[in-house]
């Protein structure tokens, strides 16, 4: 398994308008991070999102792991804030990785 810190900055653009009074980090750029952060790791750009899975917020300036696993054709990531569960999910692989 390999760990990575998310860094979402406190004045990310996208919380102007994800939700004004209690801004929360969208789920979009979620799975753009932890697709970044799993090509930087692995070097195998995914090709596709089986499935994911958000179970709650985060908040400007949270600090996110994201554990990331490699498993036969897909990429399962997990992302926390501490021991709280942010979201989780799979992305698949291209054959020519497997």
């Amino acid at each position: 398994m390999i760990t990575v810190t998310l860094a979402i900055p406190a004045d990310h653009p996208a919380f102007a308008g994800h939700f004004p009074g209690r801004p929360i980090v969208p789920g979009v750029v979620l799975l753009d991070l932890a697709y970044q952060a799993i090509v930087e790791a692995t070097r195998i750009a995914p090709i596709g999102l089986s499935v994911a899975k958000f179970h709650c917020p985060a908040g400007p300036g949270a600090a996110l792991q994201l554990d990331i696993e490699p498993s036969g054709d897909v990429v399962r990531f997990v992302i926390r804030e501490g021991a709280r569960k942010v979201a989780d999910g799979k992305f698949l692989l291209p054959e020519s990785a497997v």
